[in-house]
């Protein structure tokens, strides 16, 4: 997916995350010299460092109980850029297992269908005084930082507000990401893994407000830290749970959803 947004071969982004990659190599792609590329890259919320002559992502040395983690979930009037646009975003930051900051806000919005107000309970009116897109997502940049992009089915909202940031003539991020669902499949044994299904479950968040965007950060955050709870693997860095959630085995699902025998 970063392959869209940095001018890196995924070949490449996979060395930056494993073995290393040469700096010969990586000048060959960049626009600009090697430094001052990075320094563009840090602005973006990714840190490139050198070590012992070859470069990585920082995340490849940072243990967890050392990580900033942010947790992020967003409401849209649509699905595609460029016709819909973030109607609500929020975000905690985690390290060590506890929330340290968040942040929330809607957006205005001149358009929102009665489908998507009847999912979110979000309407045209309630965010008539709320600050424009490009206000919230200047702020939820300085907010997010370096930290690892958090969010469950990762792409799309990663994807959406990478996309909006540039659709207001910005550049995109590019932290590091991970997704809880992924995650949670590999660590939580669930018959689904929708985020209402996984709440009713195992309770993560005792007061969900479903499709609400803090609401689904909290219950984010609780199977988060469930997952991480779970997981047996021998993770030292933040890129060795980042490959888990990729490569690790997927945890056998119940024949039979177990929610609808206890009704």
């Amino acid at each position: 997916m970063l392959t869209k947004y940095i001018n890196l071969d995924s070949k490449s982004l996979h060395k930056l995350a494993t073995n290393g990659l040469c700096r010969q190599r990586l000048k060959e792609q960049l626009d600009f010299g090697v430094d001052t590329s990075l320094e563009i890259f840090n602005t973006q919320g990714l840190e490139i460092v050198k070590n012992k002559g070859y470069y990585y992502f920082s995340t490849k040395f940072t243990p967890l109980e050392e990580a900033e983690f942010c947790i992020v979930d967003i409401e849209t009037n649509g699905s595609k850029v460029g016709e819909h646009q973030i109607i609500e975003l929020a975000c905690v930051k985690v390290k060590n297992g506890k929330i340290i900051d968040r942040f929330e806000s809607l957006i205005k919005c001149d358009k929102i269908n009665e489908v998507i107000t009847e999912l979110t309970g979000i309407t045209v009116e309630d965010t008539k005084d709320a600050p424009t897109l490009k206000e919230v997502l200047t702020k939820f940049r300085v907010f997010l930082g370096n930290s690892i992009f958090v969010a469950h089915d990762v792409k799309f909202d990663f994807r959406f507000i990478a996309d909006s940031f540039i659709s207001i003539g910005e550049e995109a991020i590019l932290n590091r990401y991970l997704c809880s669902l992924a995650l949670a499949e590999r660590t939580v044994e669930s018959y689904r893994y929708a985020l209402s299904y996984l709440n009713d479950t195992y309770k993560l968040n005792p007061n969900p407000q479903h499709h609400r965007a803090m609401s689904d950060v909290l219950t984010t955050y609780g199977l988060f830290k469930l997952s991480i709870k779970n997981c047996t693997e021998s993770i030292n860095n933040v890129e060795d749970l980042i490959k888990f959630s990729k490569d690790g085995k997927r945890l056998k699902r119940p024949k039979f959803d177990p929610l609808s025998e206890k009704a």
